[in-house]
């Protein structure tokens, strides 16, 4: 039995609920390139701190889905007000893309919300957890890191980048 997480586990529920926090308080921010520049110093940051974590492959927790679908369309449609423009880029890691002629598009802001909903139910389930079943989570989380959202998380990065720097 865990008697406590590790700092990698510790380090990477701090970086989730800051993450969920700079979204909640997008609207704050003084100019769309003060939230990308946000946006671009955390990603990478929660990428790597995800990644260091450990499979444990007995780990067996469910994420509870916390997150109300008025809240994430309130988190989506501020970052789509904030990017304005510059919400919808050209997707290429699509499998649709296989098969079409024509370009897919994807937006930031639906992006970042699909990740603000990851990481706010899991802070919400793992609050009141016990040790051993916020480990299980976490595990459940990098699981769910490898099959979805590691690759949203780079998709979004790319945009956010390329939209900061001007490309």
């Amino acid at each position: 039995m865990m008697e406590k997480l590790t700092p990698n586990e510790l380090a990477f529920i701090a970086l989730a609920n800051e993450y969920c926090h700079a979204l909640e308080r997008s609207l704050d921010y003084e100019s769309r390139e003060q939230f990308m520049g946000t946006m671009l110093k955390l990603l990478p940051r929660l990428y790597i701190t995800m990644s260091d974590l450990e499979d444990d492959p007995y780990a067996d927790a469910y994420i509870e889905s916390a997150l109300e679908e008025d809240v994430y369309d309130m988190m989506r449609g501020r970052v789509a007000q904030i990017m304005a423009e510059e919400d919808i880029y050209l997707e290429v890691f699509v499998e649709d893309m296989k098969y079409s002629d024509t370009p897919i598009s994807a937006s930031v802001s639906e992006n970042l919300a699909d990740l603000y909903q990851e990481f706010f139910n899991l802070i919400h389930s793992i609050q009141e957890a016990l040790t051993e079943t916020q480990h299980e989570m976490l595990c459940q989380c990098r699981l769910n890191f490898v099959n979805y959202w590691g690759q949203t998380l780079c998709n979004v990065l790319r945009a956010l980048n390329a939209a900061f720097y001007g490309w």
